[in-house]
């Protein structure tokens, strides 16, 4: 299961969790503007907007789990298992496979504005990348600096809902999530007041009991809440040290420790990595499970007018200073 969440500071930053019980070993992937993408049914793309983000690179193909153009537009694929819904081809529709949705979308949009008029036409078709990778179910958040969307493909259709606190999970749906907030409105981070009864003298005796009631399991709903109030309620300083230490805070509200999500067979979820790209100026940070340190790629470092795609592998191990 997974988060992703934005934040805003002097810059926009975008970012997420991915929380599963094993890795495909993605790797920080830099796709150039002159990368081919050769879309299923859409054709050949010679030239786009380079992009960064988290990759499972199969065949030199990046499946980008999550990713940021050069324009500052940002986009994340969530697990969305049991709702996530595709079709067959559709005619007069832009058919894109699922595995392409991320390309598709960042390749040519700029902006949320954009991404939106896009939509209109869209058609997220089941075409697997190939017989060993399965039909991934996901749901999506795109987010650049002044806006935040979900998108859904449900039997239903296409989904797009306006994403105010640019927070997104797995199930239920999008639409649920938000509704769910309603149960937690009286959650503040201030000292609460005795509203239980004037004729009882009643106290606060710790801080933080303002958010009393805020779950702190590792559901998929629970974590929506979780990271949407803590979100919401982030204070930080603007430079990028730390906006993006602020951003990894947030996102560590959820983070999942070996042990405490059992899948079975002896396999425990994990927060695998946790990222933060700062959108605007193309810088790609991430920790993992095992390394603490956070570690980060510049795109404008490299060549974006190539057409070959640049490669990061992870760096996995644990990296401690010693002071003494």
């Amino acid at each position: 299961m997974c988060t992703a969440a934005t934040y805003k500071t002097k810059d926009f930053y975008f970012g997420r969790t991915l929380d599963y019980d094993f890795s495909y070993n993605e790797e920080v992937a830099i796709t150039p503007r002159n990368y081919p993408f050769d879309f299923n049914e859409m054709g050949l793309m010679n030239t786009h907007y380079a992009m960064i983000g988290m990759a499972y690179v199969v065949n030199d193909y990046p499946l980008y789990y999550d990713a940021v153009n050069e324009k500052g537009l940002g986009m994340a694929g969530l697990n969305f298992v049991g709702n996530a819904y595709y079709r067959e081809n559709i005619p007069n529709k832009d058919n894109i496979a699922q595995f392409e949705f991320i390309p598709w979308i960042l390749s040519q949009c700029a902006s949320v504005k954009e991404a939106k008029v896009l939509l209109q036409k869209i058609n997220l078709t089941d075409i697997q990348f190939n017989d060993k990778l399965p039909l991934a179910q996901l749901h999506w958040i795109i987010a650049d600096t002044n806006e935040a969307i979900t998108v859904e493909s449900v039997r239903e259709g296409i989904k797009i809902y306006d994403n105010p606190v640019g927070v997104l999970t797995n199930n239920p749906t999008f639409e649920e999530q938000m509704f769910q907030l309603n149960n937690y409105m009286h959650l503040s981070p201030k000292t609460p007041q005795n509203l239980f009864s004037d004729a009882l003298d009643l106290h606060a005796y710790s801080r933080g009991m303002g958010a009393m009631g805020l779950p702190g399991d590792l559901s998929s709903q629970s974590r929506f809440v979780r990271v949407s109030f803590v979100k919401m309620n982030s204070i930080s300083g603007d430079s990028e040290k730390e906006s993006i230490s602020q951003f990894f805070h947030i996102l560590g509200s959820v983070d999942q420790q070996r042990g405490c999500c059992d899948v079975g067979d002896g396999k425990f979820e994990t927060t695998i990595y946790t990222s933060c790209c700062n959108a605007q100026k193309g810088i790609y940070y991430y920790t993992t499970y095992n390394n603490h340190q956070i570690t980060g790629v510049n795109m404008y470092h490299e060549n974006l007018d190539g057409k070959q795609l640049i490669r990061y592998p992870l760096i996995l191990a644990e990296q401690i200073k010693m002071q003494n």
